[in-house]
């Protein structure tokens, strides 16, 4: 099966250049440590997009991402932890999103970045004829699910109550993930009927998607840094073509004013 994996010529080269760094400087010679540069921590809510870009943009850039659930990143942001969140809400036509409440308006700005869609992933040829969300429950079929505190759990928990589908009804709720890509995986490998996840996931392992929301990713900052060099040098890179390059190919993606600030 085909995945996107992301090149390492970049570490391979860093590795080379450290090496030869250490064979030029003799044993009883006293020089002060190389210090390697200050790496920008930005505490980020797993997505395929970003793990691809994720190596790319600390190896490069000096942006390190740590991959967390979407309310943990707003909690490292929120206590000073990181400098940028980044997390998914949903659209706007599906109404205010309560990790967006946590936030100042005052105090903090929100990068526009990309929206992706999300919905019901069943198997190939979705043989259980799955048509909208409450099925999953009408039809008695496993599910694999993400973890708490993560963005599509969140969001899953909420269409599940604005559907009136009590969470105990189905069966595998309790079952976990922490990737969208594991979720898939488990689907594809026949231990659940159903997930809740992202376009690009199901089409990963070529499974049925039924899409229900379209979320944005946003990253907070606080809106003071907004003109400093570093959060200005991040603000170019979620526009660049590199990034653009990586992103325009994943299916259910887009663009989304990447940079911009709100």
């Amino acid at each position: 099966m085909a995945r996107r994996w992301l090149e390492v010529d970049d570490e391979a080269r860093e590795a080379l250049a450290t090496k030869s760094l250490s064979v030029e400087i003799r044993p009883s010679t006293k020089r002060p440590a190389l210090k390697a540069p200050a790496l920008i921590k930005v505490a980020a809510s797993h997505d395929i997009a970003l793990a691809q870009l994720k190596d790319r943009w600390r190896l490069g850039h000096g942006f390190a991402l740590e991959f967390h659930g979407s309310a943990e990143c707003l909690d490292a942001y929120c206590s000073g932890q990181a400098e940028l969140a980044g997390f998914h809400v949903v659209d706007a036509r599906d109404g205010a999103d309560p990790l967006i409440a946590r936030l100042d308006a005052s105090r903090d700005a929100l990068l526009r970045f990309l929206t992706r869609e999300q919905g019901v992933i069943v198997a190939r040829g979705n043989p259980h004829r799955v048509r909208a969300l409450t099925d999953l429950a009408a039809k008695r079929l496993s599910i694999v699910n993400r973890q708490p505190g993560s963005g599509t759990r969140l969001l899953f928990d909420r269409l599940l109550a604005r559907e009136g589908v009590d969470p105990a009804s189905l069966a595998g709720y309790s079952n976990e993930e922490f990737t969208h890509a594991a979720v898939a995986a488990t689907i594809a490998s026949g231990r659940a009927d159903a997930g809740f996840g992202i376009r690009a996931a199901a089409a990963q392992f070529k499974l049925a998607f039924l899409p229900l929301v379209t979320e944005r990713y946003l990253f907070a900052c606080r809106r003071r840094k907004l003109v400093s060099a570093k959060i200005v040098a991040f603000r170019a890179l979620l526009a660049s073509p590199a990034t653009r390059a990586v992103i325009e190919p994943l299916p259910g993606y887009a663009l989304d004013e990447p940079g911009s600030a709100a």
